[in-house]
């Protein structure tokens, strides 16, 4: 049950610019903040965020959870979302909801759709098209309410249907004409962002069905991202931040969330069998504390000049942060092509797991492909589409 994603890049579609530089001790100013037009430092965190999920599917290490990275995944995506309208405002004095919506059909549904076909073509020639999802649940996998099945060969795009259907909507109720117009949007957006979670939170235990369990718990985690991003977008409130922002402070924070991430899942599984949450699994139960930290405490920490921001903006982190989206979903079919090229050498697996390396480095290879020859052309004809026909 782990997957997402994926996981969104809008960073992409913020113009790029230079990264600070320089060894100043002071943190980040709220102009600088705003000054600041690409966040590489979350491409890395979202290539780290993939691979977790990748080596998890595959009897990886227990310390790296792959449900974890799903959830990183998400506030990253609620964060860069939100940041990017909240800055159109303020350029345009508006949100453009067709730009929006077309930049997310151009983004999202191509390389989506493609592995989709990939893995039906696959369940064709292996004999279980009619035997198993996504053949037998198609309708729910192209109306992106694939969090309603039952996993399966594409089951890792459950995280697409919870995505999908929060950038239908979060648009349409935090930039809503009403809220915009209203001299109090700031405290409106806050408001509708809390009562949001809270509801999402309540409704847990009801969603406890179904393969995720307990969905409404990721719209919480996207709602995170939303709420940092709008907090940060504010002097007033940036101020809550800024201290993150100083670099020994970034190191500090990054350092202890690292040291908090490696026993998150001990205490998932110390809730789970003690009961502590009633019938909501561990993994369920930890995620919106977790969350929380990685929105209020890792992304800022990972905004400011210091060591970690230079670390995930290496050009090795960049460059799987830019595919990782298509890591996420092309994982199961790197598994079946792994396991194809052992079986081409006669190598007998048994009940020996194909090894995690193996396909991490096969979904990294598929991944580029599909970035080279399905990501970046639609996007570019997204672009040509918005300038010729929407603007």
């Amino acid at each position: 049950m782990t997957s997402t994603p994926i996981a969104d890049v809008a960073s992409r579609e913020l113009a790029d610019t230079t990264v600070r530089t320089g060894t100043s001790r002071q943190p980040m100013s709220h102009a600088e903040y705003l000054g600041l037009k690409r966040f590489p430092a979350l491409d890395g965190l979202r290539a780290i965020a993939a691979l977790m999920v990748v080596v998890f599917h595959n009897q990886g290490p227990d310390w790296l959870q792959g449900w974890i990275g799903v959830q990183i995944f998400f506030v990253i995506s609620g964060f860069l979302i939100t940041t990017l309208m909240l800055r159109e405002e303020d350029r345009s004095g508006q949100i453009s909801f067709k730009k929006f919506y077309a930049r997310r059909i151009f983004r999202i549904l191509p390389v989506y759709f493609v592995l989709l076909g990939v893995t039906l073509f696959l369940q064709f020639l292996h004999g279980t098209l009619p035997k198993g999802p996504p053949g037998t649940e198609l309708p729910l996998y192209l109306f992106f309410f694939n969090e309603f099945g039952n996993g399966g060969q594409y089951g890792q795009s459950w995280s697409l249907g919870i995505e999908q259907k929060f950038y239908l909507f979060w648009p349409l109720l935090a930039f809503s004409a009403i809220l915009v117009q209203r001299r109090r949007k700031f405290r409106g957006r806050v408001g509708l962002t809390l009562v949001l979670m809270a509801i999402m939170l309540a409704m847990v235990p009801l969603s406890m069905g179904g393969d995720p369990r307990g969905w409404t718990a990721h719209y919480f985690s996207i709602l995170v991202g939303c709420l940092v991003a709008i907090l940060m977008h504010n002097r007033r409130t940036y101020a809550i931040f800024k201290p993150l922002t100083r670099p020994w402070v970034a190191c500090t924070a990054a350092a202890a969330f690292v040291a908090i991430h490696g026993t998150v899942h001990l205490w998932g599984a110390f809730i789970e069998k003690h009961h502590l949450a009633g019938d909501v699994p561990g993994f369920i139960a930890v995620p919106p504390p977790y969350v929380v930290l990685v929105g209020f405490l890792l992304l800022p920490a990972l905004l400011a000049n210091a060591f970690p921001q230079r670390l995930l903006s290496a050009r090795p982190f960049v460059f799987l942060g830019e595919r990782s989206y298509s890591i996420y979903l092309v994982q199961l079919i790197a598994h079946e092509a792994v396991v194809a090229i052992y079986l081409l050498f006669g190598a007998n697996l048994g009940k020996t797991p194909v090894p995690f390396v193996a396909v991490s480095l096969m979904s990294i290879l598929m991944a580029h492909l599909c970035y080279r020859w399905v990501e970046q052309p639609m996007i570019t004809v997204g672009k040509r589409f918005i300038s010729t026909k929407l603007a």
